[in-house]
């Protein structure tokens, strides 16, 4: 943003020279230009200011990295009750253990998209396994994705033709009292295999509605990112691994302590503290990401 606004000042500067429009078809460049930054401006973080959906996807390892996708979720939800953001459950899929394979939730409240857009990323924790009988040391991962939550569907035009929905029975909150009936959503976006799949609701219509939303989410996240990528030259892969190498940040809890982000070289040795929401430190680096 701070880039943009330079450029915008440095022209708005040369057209306050008196041998601007000595060459017109320059200065018309020069105009044009100006006016795709301001567009650019205005469109840069637009969503900031949006309330957060979040789903979080065990990578594979099994017990321990579905209990990973556990700690990351109640990290999240400690930090936004301490930041006295309003949480919903949106979708969770459970093992027998209380892990998560994935869960999606909403985060509601002013800026928290903003605050939280550069979590999304792979997480790796390490420590010495609870399901393993020899105490072994084990390292595991998750994927975290942050969208913005949207408000109406207008902004996003989605063919009907490009969209795959299923109905199921819910066994979401929703479901407890209308699991006779499909209200359950699952749709997929065929052109990215985008899945969004909702049961929070009472109704298909309410679960059918928030699964479009949350799929526009998905797709502005998608061609942000992209965008970025193109821009700064890197190559853009189909779908994140949630593997070693593409970690954003490691929480090691043996041999030592230590969490640390791998972007903004932020570490601390306070491993509890940010595993109990103490996310601030973290979140404040991001911004110049």
């Amino acid at each position: 943003m701070d880039e943009i606004k330079q450029k915008i000042e440095a022209i708005e500067a040369e057209m306050l020279q008196p041998d601007f429009w000595s060459n017109k078809d320059l200065a018309q460049e020069k105009i044009k230009e100006l006016n795709q930054l301001k567009e650019d401006l205005a469109g840069v973080n637009k969503y900031d200011k949006s309330d957060a959906i979040i789903t979080i996807f065990a990578g594979a390892g099994g017990d321990d990295a579905e209990d990973w996708a556990r700690m990351l979720f109640e990290m999240y939800f400690k930090w936004a009750d301490n930041h006295k953001f309003e949480f919903a459950l949106i979708h969770q899929n459970m093992n027998d253990r209380n892990g998560y394979r994935n869960v999606t939730f909403e985060l509601r409240g002013k800026g928290v998209y903003g605050l939280l857009k550069n979590e999304s990323g792979v997480h790796r924790l390490v420590r010495i396994s609870p399901f393993n009988a020899k105490s072994l040391r084990h390292t595991s991962f998750a994927l975290v994705e942050v969208i913005p939550r949207f408000e109406k569907m207008g902004e996003i035009k989605i063919p009907d033709d490009d969209l795959k929905i299923e109905f199921a029975r819910s066994s979401g909150p929703g479901g407890q009292n209308v699991n006779k009936r499909e209200t359950a959503v699952r749709i997929v976006h065929l052109s990215t295999n985008i899945a969004v799949h909702v049961d929070s609701e009472r109704s298909q219509l309410q679960n059918r509605e928030k699964a479009m939303a949350i799929l526009a989410g998905k797709l502005y996240k998608k061609a942000e990112e992209d965008r970025q990528k193109a821009e700064k030259g890197m190559y853009v892969s189909k779908t994140t691994e949630i593997e070693w190498g593409s970690q954003i940040r490691s929480y090691v809890l043996h041999p030592y302590k230590m969490v640390k982000d791998h972007r903004t070289e932020i570490e601390t040795s306070d491993v509890e503290a940010v595993l109990s929401g103490d996310l601030d430190v973290f979140l404040e680096a991001e911004k110049g990401l």
